[in-house]
């Protein structure tokens, strides 16, 4: 019997106003701006450049190895390499908050979303969210921001625990919060590659949110139910009861 439901958060419980391109431009600005306002003798344009270049690999590598190092880790490296090997964490974390106040005020909470949270609680479900995503705060910021932390009983980021879904290590940590067997939950998320893959892998019940989904066409992960809303979800809950 499902007991408890994981959720993904981006593009699941809320979704972007706008293209991405542009803010995440601005967003990897900011953060340069922020260290060359502190003193860091940097070429600000070249720096940039270098920095949008690394995240670039680092995305890459964290999809292929299922394995969150941190955005902080990846400044961090490319400021040693320039010499930089001491900047003060203040300075570090000053610049990500940089970058991530602008990428968050691109998200806004998926209409249906409060009102579902409210149904599964009524209905006795715990809840729980786990995302992907390069920096722990970013997430729980948002979490608050919309004001849904009281729904759930944990937040997992990747960046916190190390393992990236489809890894099926992050979703044991989920379960191990409540001490629940994977029978006993559901995964509700909109990338088949990772939150229904690595659902699958470890033997939780799978539902592919399709509406803001942006997956990629070669997953070839099968959902064992589709909510085309999240509105959805109760009914399909019910039905597998």
């Amino acid at each position: 019997m499902i007991r408890a439901i994981l959720f993904d958060l981006g593009d699941t419980l809320m979704r972007p106003s706008a293209a991405w391109p542009p803010i995440i431009e601005r967003a990897d600005r900011a953060v340069v701006d922020v260290l060359c306002k502190a003193g860091l003798g940097l070429d600000c344009d070249h720096f940039h450049e270098e920095f949008k270049a690394c995240l670039q690999r680092y995305y890459a590598e964290r999809d292929s190895q299922q394995i969150e190092t941190s955005t902080s880790a990846v400044l961090k490296e490319l400021l040693k390499e320039k010499g930089y090997s001491n900047v003060r964490p203040v300075l570090i974390r000053a610049a990500l908050d940089a970058r991530y106040r602008i990428s968050q005020s691109n998200w806004q909470l998926a209409d249906d979303t409060l009102s579902t949270l409210q149904t599964l609680r009524r209905n006795g479900y715990k809840l729980g969210i786990v995302s992907n995503a390069g920096d722990n705060k970013d997430v729980i910021q948002l979490v608050e921001k919309f004001e849904i932390q009281p729904y759930f009983d944990f937040v997992l980021t990747s960046a916190a625990c190390g393992w990236r879904k489809p890894n099926p290590r992050i979703f044991e940590m989920a379960l191990a919060h409540w001490g629940y067997s994977p029978s006993e939950a559901a995964m509700v998320g909109d990338k088949l590659e990772a939150d229904i893959a690595g659902a699958n892998q470890a033997g939780v019940f799978s539902i592919w949110a399709k509406r803001y989904a942006r997956t990629r066409t070669e997953a070839d992960a099968v959902p064992n139910a589709l909510a085309e809303t999240l509105s959805e979800i109760p009914d399909i809950l019910k039905a597998i009861r």
